[in-house]
């Protein structure tokens, strides 16, 4: 996701949250009603937990920390770059997708749990906006840091809150259905791209400067601190593929093999029809291209259906722990190491051997630089920062500390 990775997670309650005794394991997925949490629903009973869905969601936010903090300028692996422009998909463009993917897979069971609860409808309706309330805020927070001035405007988490919201408040249709309103909702955004056209341009121009997306944004939606508002279309289609995904997992009818079966013939499903669409309009992470949705998702329900059948069928939690500490407090992990970056890193000085006053990440780059060289250096200070925030938050997880939107 680059800077903007997850976009984020939806939990259950904001602030600090102590989870029930008795439970050592990762939390179970129904709190999460994220991706980031992409959601988190309230703990049910021990035989409900999902450690794949944690472990998908920590696997995204390593993989967002990785992104964002790699120090190694034009030595870094190219996975670790976004693609340029209509130049494919790498790992980097995998990451806040399937944040929303998991957002989308964490619905269904953030619905049971409601209705485990046996409350009203609209109280879970009413919940529902409340998370994605505050996922705009945090988005607004985050942006109002890193531009030094008070900031309203879309970006990763509020776009996350915005794709939540639709899905969420659409999930009480079908599975057929949502998948039908999906499709429609790339076939839409896809004819927008294809068929309306850019005035003294014409219809159909895709290039970085002028498409039509491009055009909307500049001359309709940025006055109104709006840019990526159509974004949602695409986003929104993606979580609901998700939650789509999350029903297969809920579902009682199926055996354990048969939900990693749809999970992979879905899957491969996604990917094909992705690569074929992408014949016609390529892969693109900027504007959210329906290829690049489906392409993104098919590869996600792989990684889930793999975690699913390593974790949850055949018990390898041992395995999956370094990965469900990140994931159980997403929204932290995405968050926190951003104002820190911005507010301390950035601002904070340190006075070097010779005397001169560097921000502190750079001074922190150019000791490993020093001692280790360029490369392994960059390396080092990568890995530290992210062994650093994992540290924090297994501390958070021993003392059963989850921070939920």
């Amino acid at each position: 996701m680059g800077s903007e990775a997850p976009q984020g997670e939806v939990v259950e309650q904001a602030g600090v949250e102590e989870q029930p005794s008795g439970t050592d394991a990762a939390p179970v997925a129904e709190r999460h009603l994220t991706k980031a949490d992409a959601g988190e629903a309230e703990p049910e009973q021990p035989q409900e937990r999902l450690g794949a869905l944690d472990a998908f969601r920590g696997f995204t936010i390593l993989g967002m920390l990785l992104v964002n903090n790699a120090a190694l300028d034009i030595q870094t692996p190219v996975q670790l770059t976004h693609a340029p422009w209509n130049g494919g998909v790498r790992f980097a463009d995998m990451v806040f997708p399937w944040f929303l993917l998991i957002v989308g897979v964490a619905i269904p069971y953030a619905v049971a749990a409601h209705e485990n609860r046996g409350q009203p409808l609209w109280k879970y309706d009413l919940r529902v906006f409340g998370r994605a309330a505050t996922l705009l805020l945090l988005g607004c927070l985050i942006d109002s840091s890193l531009a030094k001035r008070p900031v309203f405007d879309l970006g990763v988490l509020q776009l996350i809150g915005l794709a939540y919201l639709a899905a969420a408040l659409l999930y009480e249709l079908s599975a057929r259905r949502r998948l039908i309103l999906a499709a429609g909702l790339l076939v839409s955004h896809w004819a927008i791209i294809r068929f309306l056209p850019v005035p003294g341009v014409g219809a159909g121009v895709f290039t970085e400067s002028q498409n039509i997306i491009n055009h909307l944004n500049q001359v309709y939606l940025q006055a109104l601190n709006l840019r990526g508002l159509v974004s949602v279309v695409p986003t929104s289609a993606l979580v609901l593929i998700g939650t789509v995904l999350g029903d297969v997992l809920r579902r009682e009818a199926f055996t354990v093999m048969q939900k990693v079966g749809h999970l992979v013939a879905g899957g491969v499903i996604l990917i094909v029809l992705g690569w074929i669409w992408s014949l016609d309009l390529p892969f693109n992470k900027p504007v959210w291209t329906a290829s690049y949705i489906l392409y993104a998702a098919g590869w996600g329900s792989l990684v889930l259906g793999l975690f699913y059948l390593l974790i949850d069928v055949n018990g390898w939690h041992a395995w999956a722990f370094p990965l469900v500490v990140p994931g159980v407090n997403a929204i932290f992990a995405y968050v926190a190491p951003i104002i820190v970056k911005v507010h301390i890193l950035a601002e904070w000085n340190w006075r070097m051997p010779d005397g001169t006053l560097l921000p502190l990440q750079q001074a922190f780059m150019n000791l490993c630089f020093a001692h280790f060289g360029r490369v392994p250096g960059g390396w080092l200070y990568t890995v530290s920062y992210i062994v650093f925030w994992w540290l924090i938050l297994f501390w958070m997880y021993r003392k059963r500390v989850f921070l939920r939107v």
